[in-house]
């Protein structure tokens, strides 16, 4: 497998012409930029990280279960303790950023708002594991690739030919198909309301995609990872923190407090493995490369993360679900596959 590199200025891609995929025109350049890391630590920074995102589901349901409920305060509380723990880890970060002689203004803003958009993320797909299962929310959610594509299209990042289109539609209706068996099944008593889970878990997708096209902006113009990091975890996680009294939870400090210790242990567990680990590896990727095929390897995760849930929770989706993921994954591929022969 190879990488496709961002160059600035055109586009770029791999062993085709420029219209045969997905091709990638970056953000402008604004800062000189430091040397592309060479392919072998691209791949072993992805892979720990894609392994570490997988994780996040399970962690979430432990946590859900040390909670002793489910509802919508929880999952807020979930993901400001998330973001806020992560972006506390990275306090170095911030006083490097602090004793920056110019900071520039427009990467803070970018990064920002990819914090807002990370925050509606969590909020979503955290919910939806409520909801549906491991496997549906995992497999709706990774439609980010498709929606970085589109999105990164609009914005003049990407470009995608009438083969990508294709995937894109292909994905869309094995999401359909999973919406629709979900509806139609009650077998899985952890799936209580999957038709809402899943719509969740599809909007988590997209907020999915524009966290990370902002993000590569904001270290494309001028903000290291470590910085970026912090700063956009740490907004999604102060966005989030009112959450949790103001739906469901008890007013107040109890909100936060109330629960046991091994709930607050799955919390800092998320912090660090999934958060920390998982998406600033990919973050620090798509800085030099295509967001999208970036975004595509994360589709590894409803495979790790459904061995898990049949591991820990003896959860097995039924036939239908897995045929709508196998058709969600074909047509990611598809659509991105052209950036990534070899």
């Amino acid at each position: 497998m190879r990488l496709m590199r961002a160059n600035d200025g055109a586009p770029s891609t791999v062993d085709g012409p420029a219209d045969s995929g997905v091709c990638s025109t970056p953000f402008p350049r604004m800062h000189v930029q430091p040397p592309t890391p060479p392919r072998w630590k691209v791949t072993v920074v992805l892979t720990v990280g894609v392994l570490a995102i997988s994780s996040a589901s399970i962690f979430v349901r432990f946590a859900f279960a040390a909670g002793g409920e489910k509802s919508f305060g929880l999952s807020l509380l979930l993901g400001a303790g998330r973001l806020l723990l992560a972006s506390a880890l990275l306090l170095p970060a911030w006083i490097s950023l602090l004793r920056q002689p110019a900071i520039p203004r427009r990467a803070l803003w970018l990064s920002a708002v990819s914090g807002i958009a990370l925050a509606l993320h969590f909020a979503t797909w955290f919910t939806s594991l409520a909801y549906t299962t491991v496997t549906a929310s995992t497999v709706l959610v990774t439609l980010g690739p498709v929606w970085t594509a589109v999105i990164g299209t609009w914005m003049g990042i990407e470009r995608l030919s009438a083969r990508s289109w294709a995937g894109i539609l292909l994905a869309l209706g094995g999401a359909l198909l999973i919406g629709l068996s979900d509806s139609q099944s009650g077998a899985d008593t952890m799936a209580s309301n999957p038709v809402l889970g899943d719509l969740l878990a599809f909007a988590g997708g997209v907020l999915a995609a524009v966290y990370r096209l902002l993000g590569r902006g904001a270290q494309r113009g001028g903000l290291a990872i470590g910085a970026y990091a912090a700063v956009a975890y740490g907004v999604g996680g102060l966005l989030l923190l009112p959450g949790p009294a103001l739906f469901g939870l008890p007013p107040g400090l109890p909100a936060y407090t109330q629960y046991n210790l091994a709930f607050y242990f799955w919390l800092v567990v998320l912090a660090v493995v999934p958060q920390l680990v998982g998406h600033t590896s990919t973050n620090w990727a798509v800085r030099w490369f295509s967001p999208t095929l970036i975004s595509l390897l994360v589709l590894f995760e409803p495979v790790a993360s459904s061995v898990l849930a049949w591991l820990f929770f003896g959860e097995v989706a039924g036939a239908a679900v897995w045929l709508g993921g196998g058709v969600v994954l074909a047509g990611v591929a598809l659509a991105t596959s052209r950036g990534l022969e070899g």
